[in-house]
């Protein structure tokens, strides 16, 4: 396999590289009002918080390009976010300052992985067809964020619903044809091999919001979720949320801050408690599987591996989502991880880590511009997720469904993804299910020590936490 992030194919594909870097931004950018927004409920400032997301993303997607040259970008973990905030601060009665403390200790115990190659033995152990499993499954679970973000499917009496379009036609409704003519747009564009089609898609489908805004079509109602679909460029004080980031930083390591108030607890005492234990045993599992399954599985899906189904420098790659995991806790930032929708970039033309230089660069610009990015809303974005989406799960072929201990564990992680809106979740079960699945049907060739371990720390995860 070649080396794709040599300098002579970086100048050929200079123009290609940073279109895919822009694509994937794009794709990205509802990191930037999210995080804020979840996080501002456990008591950190929301233009400090929007920085420090836009920082760590610039920071280890950086990383991601200069030590591994592959395209994948980086930022704070859209699923760990929430369960940051409400699972261990709301539930657990801790200061975000501590909890920080652990996600800085976990960046840590990551890295001291990573040079061991220990992670990079757990990418390596991963049976070739299970990787194509996470593909398709992380293909289905870009789709599901496409449908919902498109608002075509949400929530109903069953759990899920179809969106009602008469009803809705002012507001969910109209997000949903809109994502669905775009998606039609993107098709055709991406048929036709025009350069840059998913990102053309993103802005005709977003151009089609604001002419429908303009004509009173769309209806602004941010109690239904409806925003202004305009780009604002106001001055919305830029130095306060700049003072507001600068109380963020270090705080992490700041003890006297660890102590929830009227806990009465030291922040020392903390330090060796069964919480603290906890929470980064929960942190280093499915930030480890995600992480993992994520390279797996973009890798799989863009023809990345070599023969044997490694990846090259999967080391290098690991080790930068570790460094910016320690690096964006620092910054006030939750779990830096590998997106999935890095895959994006990928589909645009992106090969090498020119592609993730341009989406770094693109989150240090946000911190400026953020108003005119996450103006940007879900239903524009959808159109690319889909196509994305439709890439990855058409490796389902690939997997040998007639071999049953084999596609069992493959079925069972693709479908515990969407439906448990969690890749490490569906890894977990694909490994326990392979493992029991091959064990007693007498495949044993195909399970090693190492994969009764971690089958059995799975289950373990499951029964005591």
């Amino acid at each position: 396999m070649s080396d794709r992030g040599g300098i002579g194919e970086e100048r050929v594909r200079f123009g290609t590289e940073l279109l895919a870097g822009l694509t994937t931004f794009l794709s990205m950018a509802y990191i930037l009002a999210l995080y804020p927004s979840v996080m501002g409920r456990i008591g950190l400032p929301p233009g400090g918080a929007m920085i420090a997301a836009a920082l760590s993303a610039a920071f280890g997607t950086f990383l991601m390009g200069y030590w591994a040259k592959y395209p994948f970008a980086l930022a704070p973990g859209v699923g760990i976010v929430p369960f940051f905030a409400y699972s261990v601060v709301l539930s657990m009665k801790i200061s975000w300052q501590f909890a920080m403390m652990a996600v800085f200790v976990e960046g840590l115990i990551f890295i001291l992985l990573s040079l061991t190659r220990l992670r990079e033995k757990l990418f390596d152990i991963i049976p070739p067809q299970l990787k194509t499993a996470i593909s398709v499954g992380i293909g289905f679970f870009i789709l599901f964020i496409a449908l919902q973000g498109a608002k075509i499917i949400v929530a109903g009496p069953c759990l899920t619903a179809m969106v009602q379009f008469r009803q809705e036609c002012r507001v969910s409704g109209l997000c949903a044809l809109l994502a669905i003519v775009g998606t039609g747009i993107t098709a055709v564009l991406c048929s036709r091999r025009i350069v840059g089609a998913l990102l053309l898609g993103i802005l005709v489908t977003w151009g089609l919001g604001i002419l429908c805004q303009m004509t009173g079509i769309y209806r602004v109602d941010p109690a239904e979720g409806m925003f202004s679909l305009y780009p604002s460029l106001g001055s919305d004080s830029c130095g306060q949320a700049f003072r507001e980031f600068g109380s963020l930083v270090g705080q992490c390591l700041n003890v006297e801050r660890w102590s929830s108030q009227g806990s009465g607890t030291s922040g020392w005492k903390l330090l060796f408690s069964i919480n603290f234990l906890v929470v980064i045993f929960t942190l280093l599992f499915d930030d480890l599987f995600n992480t993992i399954g994520t390279l797996a599985g973009i890798a799989s899906a863009s023809g990345m591996l070599d023969r044997e189904g490694k990846l090259p420098r999967a080391r290098e790659a690991l080790l930068a989502d570790a460094v910016a995991t320690a690096g964006g806790a620092l910054l006030g930032a939750t779990t830096t991880t590998t997106y999935v929708e890095s895959a994006t970039g990928i589909l645009a033309g992106g090969r090498t880590r020119l592609t993730a230089y341009a989406t770094a660069a693109l989150f240090l610009l946000s911190v400026v511009f953020a108003p005119l990015f996450v103006a940007i809303p879900p239903f524009a974005i959808a159109p690319a997720l889909f196509m994305v989406g439709f890439s990855m799960v058409s490796q389902i072929t690939r997997i040998d469904f007639s071999d049953l201990p084999a596609a069992l564990p493959c079925l069972t992680a693709i479908v515990i993804m969407p439906f448990a809106y969690n890749i490490a979740d569906g890894i977990f079960f694909g490994f326990i299910s392979w493992t029991v699945l091959n064990l007693c049907c007498g495949r044993r060739e195909r399970v090693n020590l190492f994969l009764i371990v971690l089958s059995v720390l799975f289950l373990l995860k499951y029964i005591l936490l």
